[in-house]
């Protein structure tokens, strides 16, 4: 009989415990602060592009003193050579720099602010991606290209003009564009608009003069814009992404990668892949002036964008391998040994 009565008391003792415990969590509860999240609340979710894989910023914060030091004595040895050079690691604001605000002949290096215009309009609905862009007189362009040999009233859809104006530097589509885009009076005030003093379309291309004028910080600066999600939603983004990849000129900053780590190839797309390192890149030559811009990928998952422009002599191949020379110098500097 006692044994009986000490376990009621005891179950009534643990139900006022218990009672009084679900009493005190009730509000808790309601509020979801313990398991299930309360009707209407938005449960945690970490942001995408943030810890590791950030998208980075054009920021830059601590400068690389030796390689910029490094890229201004290889100049100096070249002395009718005019040279600017900008690097930038959007991770961590790493950055090198020489004469990077100095306008220079852009040559189809223009070529990739003229991209982000024409994704930046897609993406605000301006512009269709299969729109049809009808070929003139006035737009018709020499040198690199094929859609100059086309038959006058050719129309050629938007995708296709943008891809061929990076992938084979096809003049006549980029002329396309810029009158797309609503000439060179309105695309110059959007190069200033995005942040591109020195960028500016005086003339048609091929622009053989050399009239057109970017830099070396305007044209990182474009590729950054994009890659940092600052001016295209991530399907623009891609698709900047994806017509870079297909731009057939590795011969300046790819080979002066490689170069850098001691090595040689006729593709150094396919030698820099297994090493980790992917180029987007678009270059620029008009004889009296060469450039480079890229996006490059680096082994530990960061990202730099960098650009090299050189004027001087007519097809001058101390142009190319100053650039080169200086890429070589950012592989030395931040592409650890294999």
């Amino acid at each position: 009989m006692g044994l009986v009565l000490r376990l009621i008391v005891l179950g009534v003792g643990l139900g006022v415990i218990v009672g009084t415990a679900l009493k005190l969590l009730e509000p808790r509860l309601v509020k979801g602060a313990i398991g299930t999240p309360a009707p209407g609340s938005t449960p945690m979710v970490k942001k995408p592009g943030t810890g590791a894989m950030a998208l980075g910023r054009f920021e830059p914060r601590q400068e690389l003193v030796g390689l910029s030091q490094q890229w201004t004595r290889l100049a100096a040895a070249q002395k009718d050579l005019t040279a600017s050079g900008f690097l930038l690691v959007l991770d961590d604001g790493r950055f090198a720099q020489m004469q990077p605000d100095l306008a220079l002949p852009a040559a189809s290096a223009i070529k990739v602010p003229i991209l982000l215009a024409s994704l930046e309009d897609l993406d605000g609905g301006k512009l269709r991606w299969n729109e049809p862009m009808p070929l003139t007189k006035e737009v018709v362009g020499g040198g690199a290209g094929w859609m100059a040999n086309k038959p006058l009233g050719t129309r050629f859809p938007f995708f296709e003009a943008a891809t061929e104006m990076i992938r084979v530097s096809d003049n006549t589509a980029t002329n396309l564009l810029i009158r797309r885009l609503g000439g060179k009076t309105t695309l110059n005030s959007r190069f200033r608009s995005l942040g591109l003093p020195a960028t500016v379309v005086n003339n048609w291309l091929p622009d053989l003069d050399g009239t057109n004028t970017t830099s070396a910080r305007d044209l990182a600066r474009s590729i950054a814009l994009v890659d940092t999600g600052d001016k295209l939603t991530p399907r623009a983004r891609d698709l900047f992404r994806e017509i870079m990849a297909t731009s057939r000129t590795n011969t300046l900053i790819p080979l002066g990668l490689l170069m850098g780590m001691g090595k040689d190839a006729p593709d150094p797309d396919s030698e820099l892949l297994p090493k980790g390192i992917t180029v987007y890149n678009k270059t620029g030559d008009i004889g009296i002036a060469y450039a480079d811009a890229a996006l490059i990928q680096l082994p530990d998952g960061q990202r730099a964008v960098a650009a090299f422009m050189v004027k001087g002599p007519f097809n001058d191949p101390r142009s190319a391998e100053l650039i080169r020379a200086m890429a070589g110098a950012v592989a030395k500097t931040l592409v650890k040994s294999q």
